[in-house]
């Protein structure tokens, strides 16, 4: 058990200092994340209010759309995991599309010079 603890403990520490890392050099994959997470975010984070707000409706019609498909289909059991693939998909090309416009303005977040609040510049 001692050793599962300590194999765990090395892991979690070099996954922190690799993300740490990864968070220094490169801050679109924020955005990125969030819109994977939840469509529209990562753009809104962008300010892409517009965007934002198309890609949080074609998240909501997607899902409503494979729901209904999913309930008339004889099969139900199976075509209910319709209704996560499609959104799935959806959220990926969110996340992938944040991710683009967020690495081609140069998104960075970081600490502002007196340490007391967030400063985002693009």
């Amino acid at each position: 058990m001692r050793k599962l603890i300590v194999l765990l403990s090395i892991g979690v520490m070099v996954l922190v200092s690799s993300v740490g890392a990864v968070a220094q050099s490169n801050d679109a994959w924020i955005p990125g994340l969030a819109s994977f997470v939840l469509p529209g975010l990562g753009q809104f984070i962008n300010d892409q209010t517009d965007k934002a707000l198309l890609h949080f409706g074609i998240a909501i019609a997607l899902d409503v759309g494979a729901y209904y498909v999913a309930a008339i289909l004889p099969f139900s059991y199976y075509s209910y995991s319709l209704v996560g693939l499609v959104h799935l998909a959806w959220g990926v090309y969110s996340g992938l599309d944040a991710y683009d416009v967020a690495k081609a303005q140069g998104f960075t977040l970081g600490l502002v010079d007196n340490g007391i609040g967030f400063a985002i510049s693009f």
